[in-house]
């Protein structure tokens, strides 16, 4: 390896460098600003980014056709989260033909990595990741979603159905 130093006088100029790079931020900064239609920021709270649908934002429970819980409190998501931020209470249901159901269900959306496991571990289709991703919050007990704010939330319209009716999974055998 060969190291070259710069010996002289040479180098004690190092204001030539700093004005050059200033040169350098001046030509952009005045660019940018002539040429506002060019540039590719947004101004966010006006214009917001579309992303797609495969986007994978804040946890929603789902809910069936009658309003309740598609959620059987079997806990394969809460196992199979690696950041262990889910917790479920299970109760028995008075439906026979229904076993259980959650009487607790919370995720801590600041421990939460938004990974996906929850959802590909779920069998009945009762927890999903949305498209919302603004979460705002004044302290940390505002990012511990329960029940209510995962399948009830205003911003979900009564709640999101579930792609599987219930008829089709017992004919399925599911």
């Amino acid at each position: 390896m060969s190291v070259v130093q710069n010996t002289g006088e040479k180098k004690n100029w190092y204001l030539p460098g700093i004005f050059t790079g200033l040169g350098i931020t001046m030509k952009h900064l005045f660019y940018n600003l002539l040429n506002r239609k060019k540039m590719i920021t947004l101004d966010y709270p006006e214009q917001k980014y579309e992303y797609s649908p495969r986007f994978k934002g804040n946890h929603i429970l789902t809910v069936k056709k009658d309003g309740s819980l598609r959620c059987t409190a079997c806990m394969l998501c809460a196992t199979n989260c690696p950041a262990e931020c889910i917790k479920i209470t299970a109760a028995e249901h008075e439906d026979p033909s229904v076993e259980k159901y959650p009487i607790s269900y919370e995720i801590d959306m600041l421990r939460c990595v938004f990974c996906g496991f929850c959802e590909e571990a779920c069998p009945v289709d009762a927890i999903r990741l949305g498209p919302e991703w603004q979460t705002p919050g004044l302290s940390g007990t505002n990012f511990i979603y329960d029940i209510q704010k995962l399948a009830y939330r205003p911003q979900l319209k009564g709640g999101i159905l579930t792609h599987v009716d219930d008829e089709e999974r017992h004919k399925a055998g599911i």
